[in-house]
């Protein structure tokens, strides 16, 4: 009888640290498995990721339907596309020009749901045919929302702690296909990076300083001085241009440079991780 009670006594225990055993497996389990579903949120709430819209060489002229179509096609596909932050619009905004032309675009670019900016190419501004830079700022801070507070063709605006720096080498005097970025438009650049030193940045502007192609005529006036600039600073994470009508992206000492064909192309621009030190960028052409 004692030995009979002893072995149901010791079988019991042992049923029940088994039983034990196989609790404390499942909730280790569970709770691992929490574990990986609360990090696997907190990656998707904590990053952060900036999404725009790159728009080059529309050449709007309100007397041909066909670049008025194509801006209503551009704007009324940037609108259903999710989570655009914003649009920049990178220059040969219009055909020629003019006042009644700018004014025409930007009529039709505030239908835009998001906010827009605007660079000058070389077919947006000529003194000599009256509509030089300081008619077509003004003429934006008019017409354009997002440009009332913007009074230079340089300037600087801010997206989700990330700087965004237009740059412009447009010419008013002699319109040629060459940009150039004169020395005092370098010396803003310099100041501008220095003082955004520890933030993300990224260029905008018309002319690529890397040529995605070998058309000469098109090319920027001593790009090494602008590149001696870049090279000081280790902010610059790309630097997006269009003008030689070309889908191009290049890495150059560290630097991202995206070239955009012209309409009725654009590009959608991802900043991935954009709030760490080391955004990836992710582009799609539309």
């Amino acid at each position: 009888m004692f030995i009979i009670t002893y072995f149901w006594t010791f079988s019991s225990v042992f049923v029940l640290k088994s039983f034990l055993r196989i609790r404390e497996k499942i909730i280790l389990k569970k709770f691992v498995s929490l574990i990986f579903v609360f990090l696997i949120s907190a990656i998707t709430v904590f990053a952060n990721d900036l999404k725009f819209a790159q728009v080059d060489g529309v050449r709007f002229n309100p007397n041909d339907d066909k670049t008025v179509q194509t801006l209503e096609n551009i704007i009324n596909d940037i609108n259903k596309q999710k989570d655009i932050k914003f649009v920049v619009f990178s220059g040969n905004n219009i055909s020629k020009a003019d006042r009644k032309y700018l004014k025409a675009f930007l009529k039709t670019a505030n239908k835009l749901k998001t906010p827009y900016y605007v660079i000058l190419g070389n077919k947006d501004v000529n003194k000599h045919k009256g509509f030089g830079k300081a008619d077509y700022i003004k003429t934006l801070r008019l017409h354009a929302k997002t440009h009332r507070m913007i009074r230079q063709p340089n300037y600087v605006f801010e997206k989700d702690k990330n700087i965004f720096i237009v740059v412009d080498g447009s010419k008013e005097v002699i319109t040629t296909p060459n940009g150039y970025y004169r020395p005092e438009v370098l010396d803003w650049l310099d100041e501008q990076l220095t003082k955004y030193f520890d933030k993300n940045v990224v260029v905008l502007q018309h002319y690529p300083i890397v040529p995605p192609s070998e058309k000469e005529t098109y090319y920027t006036f001593k790009p090494e001085e602008y590149l001696k600039i870049l090279a000081k600073h280790n902010n610059v994470k790309a630097v997006i241009a269009g003008h030689f009508g070309v889908n191009k992206e290049e890495t150059v000492n560290g630097i991202l440079h995206i070239s955009t064909s012209e309409a009725p192309q654009y590009r959608i621009i991802e900043m991935i991780d954009c709030d760490t030190d080391t955004p990836t960028f992710w582009s799609t052409l539309k």
